[in-house]
């Protein structure tokens, strides 16, 4: 399968789009280096289409994205009345293409954001699509196709031009979601469990045993999914996302540091200003000030 790969943030938007009838007889038009993205989705009849190499017949309830740096083509004519919608859109933000589905870090953003101390910036994520895809709910997609269509009427209004944005983007997370009909791997299953309970219970003083308990499956095995998909055991899972919450309650608040240590799971504010600094490099004290006055 082949795979396409948009960096997030920015988010992919959407150019402009439409509603086209190929009669039998009728071939797709071929177009090199377009320069935008051309997602093509089949609701009647079947559009035949290659791009590079590549041929693709794209029937009803299936979707197609034609690249912006590659030369597509007709590959025959249609066979019967076809009926599609395109939808041009670009991206600012990095992409790539592969023929695989990249491995995921659940949860990556979050825990990269502590360790660079880069609090204040977003961290990206990759959003994958699939290239070639038979869609999930091909009557949601109809619905949402034609509702974006119908605002192009109304779009030098500037509300409807934010209304298409946010249309463009549910359109996205219904191609990608024919990527997870297979759910994430056992080990991503078993980390994102084991790091939702954490940070649900981040304030309680858990152990091991009551993680185990919690998502039922071994300590062992729960501390290697953890390594696998967070880069850290469930410990230092815990640690650091106790100490991202000492951070907004330090920015956030004018609680005292024993009152802030209290609050994120610590029972000694020693320990919680030794663990502080030794992750972050300054006391919370500090840290405060440095935003503070900075």
């Amino acid at each position: 399968m082949t795979m396409i790969h948009l960096t997030i943030p920015p988010l992919p938007h959407y150019i402009i789009g439409g509603l086209s009838i190929a009669p039998a007889g009728r071939k797709h038009p071929s177009r090199r280096n377009i320069g935008v993205f051309d997602l093509l989705v089949v609701t009647k009849g079947c559009l035949y289409i290659g791009e590079e190499e590549l041929e693709y017949e794209v029937s009803g309830g299936h979707a197609l994205i034609l690249r912006p740096d590659a030369y597509h083509y007709a590959t025959m004519a249609c066979q019967e009345t076809t009926a599609y919608y395109w939808i041009h859109f670009q991206t600012t933000g990095a992409w790539s293409v592969s023929e695989r589905l990249a491995d995921q870090q659940p949860g990556g953003g979050s825990m990269e954001r502590i360790q660079n101390n880069n609090f204040y910036t977003m961290p990206t994520f990759t959003k994958q699509l699939p290239q070639f895809a038979k869609l999930l709910q091909p009557s949601r997609m109809d619905s949402l196709l034609r509702q974006l269509v119908q605002l192009n009427t109304n779009d030098h209004i500037s509300g409807v031009k934010w209304k298409q944005q946010l249309a463009f983007q549910e359109i996205m997370e219904q191609l990608s979601a024919s990527l997870e009909v297979a759910g994430p791997s056992p080990s991503a299953h078993c980390a994102e469990q084991a790091a939702s309970y954490l940070r649900e219970h981040y304030r309680d003083n858990i152990t091991a045993q009551e993680l185990s308990e919690a998502v039922n499956f071994h300590s062992v095995y729960i501390a290697r999914c953890m390594q696998k998909e967070f880069g850290c055991a469930p410990f230092d899972y815990l640690m650091r996302f106790r100490l991202e919450q000492a951070k907004l309650l330090l920015l956030q608040t004018d609680l005292a540091v024993a009152r802030i240590a209290e609050e994120v799971g610590f029972n000694q504010p020693a320990y919680f200003t030794s663990c502080f600094s030794r992750y972050e490099g300054l006391s919370p004290r500090q840290y405060r000030q440095r935003f503070s006055h900075g």
